[in-house]
């Protein structure tokens, strides 16, 4: 293997990420620098990216939650964005087409729609690493934000099905009985354990029950990694999953992006194709804030929401690569596409990072859009007075709680972000309320409260603590905080932010048991000298 074919995107990924921009501009890249540098076409990669995209259909699958796709504003507003979106692009090429400028007078109105249809779509992956490098991805515009890209996704994949231009096969019927091995799935990745027999678990599914059973009757397999997904999303490891293939999907996807560059390297007239295209970016983004707030969004959920949004996607790529390979469009739309893509992800970037600045700046010329009747989900946080606030009511919290109510009475309230946990509190007699405190939303909705005098950072994952005691300390409150830690760093980071307090869960654990043993030995006991 040319040694080239490593360096070359490894270099090329560093230097994107170390000007803020997403590694995939580095990959694509790296596909015309090894194209100009004279390395023959790539075979054996194309296999590889197919793996890519069937592991990150199969990826989205396991997160989604099919009650979030049945929301007004997730169905409602991908659907009509990206008809929209279709229809307002095929008018702008049509105008650019009469300029003389770029490549569009090569166009009929089948292809225009094709064109339109793949730059609807935003980028699902550029999309979930923002949100998990502000926090935000279980703030209500963050989960809008993933349900309108999942809905998008999933009419990307009924294009790739329809696109074989062929009826599938009558045994195809028999795939609407997968439900019914859901439960058979289930006890089968429970068998599977952790480490790398679940990685081999979730590879099979993708691959076998996936790809190859439904390319077998006639259908994509892309859409069989997907429902394979979906059948397994519910299972309580279906998370652990999805992380422990992260890291494969993400891989396989460098050989997709390598491949487009395989294409050859873009022309001035395909450059300039490229760049006329991104007028239609502000109208994609002026559209999604519309819809956002015809939802009765907060202005800031629809602003933040929008900025997420506010790109090109991979899966234009994926849906061009279809269209090519059907004789729909020219090849060298691929490589358009590919610069398209690119350039959005160069302005996203930035803007992703000063998203708060531009929703202050807009605050004035937007507040028109603001609604009088806010969606149930966007209203203020009112908490009432309580004394001690726990974030986090798993078992340490929910343990604290008791014990601090035992001893102060009932001035304690518990917030999770997982509402089963929060009915299931309710039912059990103590005062919780829905929200995530890495959320800087949900600090923004809060309505301040002064009766707060200790808040309890109980949450299992210490970035989360960490950043909750980040937000806290930009936040007006001025009462104690303690918070859990496993690990003696974490406790220097906590305290860097703030944080009064800490408690060693595995410590204390030790010294509960050591309590536990002391009582259970002889009072009369005697030390052994020979130990």
């Amino acid at each position: 293997m040319d040694p080239l074919l490593l360096i070359i995107p490894l270099i090329l990924a560093i230097g994107a990420t170390r000007i803020g921009l997403p590694p995939l501009i580095g990959y694509l890249a790296a596909g015309f620098a090894l194209y100009a540098a004279g390395v023959e076409e790539l075979t054996f990669l194309t296999p590889i990216a197919d793996l890519g995209v069937l592991l990150l259909l199969f990826a989205i699958g396991l997160k989604l939650d099919l009650s979030s796709l049945t929301r007004s504003e997730v169905w409602g507003g991908a659907s009509i964005h990206m008809v929209t979106t279709v229809g307002l692009a095929a008018i702008l090429i049509k105008l650019l087409a009469l300029t003389g400028i770029g490549m569009f007078d090569q166009l009929g109105n089948q292809q225009l729609v094709i064109l339109g249809f793949a730059l609807s779509f935003s980028s699902t992956v550029f999309a979930i690493k923002s949100l998990e490098e502000s926090g935000d991805s279980q703030s209500l515009y963050g989960r809008t934000a993933i349900g309108i890209l999942i809905m998008q996704d999933i009419f990307a994949v009924i294009y790739l099905t329809a696109s074989k231009g062929v009826w599938p096969s009558p045994w195809a019927l028999l795939l609407l009985g997968l439900p019914l091995l859901r439960p058979l799935l289930f006890k089968l990745m429970e068998r599977c354990g952790h480490g790398e027999l679940l990685v081999l678990f979730g590879l099979a599914m993708a691959l076998v029950p996936g790809a190859a059973l439904f390319e077998a009757v006639g259908l994509k397999p892309d859409l069989g990694a997907l429902i394979l997904g979906i059948l397994l999303a519910g299972h309580r490891k279906s998370s652990e999953l999805s992380k422990s293939l992260f890291l494969f999907k993400e891989l396989f996807l460098v050989a997709f992006f390598l491949t487009i560059g395989q294409q050859g390297i873009p022309n001035q007239e395909e450059v300039i194709t490229a760049l006329a295209l991104m007028l239609l970016l502000p109208v994609k983004v002026a559209l999604f804030l519309l819809l956002l707030s015809y939802y009765r969004f907060r202005l800031r959920s629809s602003v933040m929401a929008t900025i997420t949004l506010s790109n090109f996607s991979e899966f234009g790529l994926i849906v061009m690569t279809a269209a090519i390979a059907t004789g729909s469009l020219d090849a060298s739309w691929l490589r358009v596409i590919a610069l398209l893509v690119a350039f959005s992800f160069v302005l996203a970037a930035p803007l992703s990072r000063l998203a708060l600045r531009i929703y202050d700046l807009l605050l004035p010329r937007l507040s028109g859009l603001q609604r009088e009747r806010l969606h149930p989900e966007d209203q203020p946080i009112h908490l009432g007075n309580p004394s001690v606030v726990i974030f986090g009511m798993g078992r340490i919290g929910s343990g604290a709680y008791d014990s601090l109510k035992s001893s102060y009475g009932d001035v304690i309230l518990g917030i999770d972000h997982k509402q089963e946990i929060i009915e299931r509190h309710h039912r059990d007699g103590r005062k919780a309320v829905l929200g995530d405190g890495t959320d800087s939303d949900f600090w923004d909705k809060l309505v301040p409260s002064g009766s707060i005098e200790l808040i309890v950072l109980a949450m299992p994952s210490h970035q989360g603590n960490l950043h909750t005691a980040e937000l806290l300390a930009a936040s007006a409150y001025s009462g104690k905080v303690t918070a859990i830690v496993r690990y003696a760093d974490e406790e220097e980071a906590l305290k860097e932010m703030g944080v009064h307090s800490v408690y060693n869960i595995y410590q204390a654990a030790g010294t509960g048991l050591a309590d536990q043993v002391i009582d259970s030995l002889p009072v009369n006991i005697k030390s052994n000298p020979s130990l």
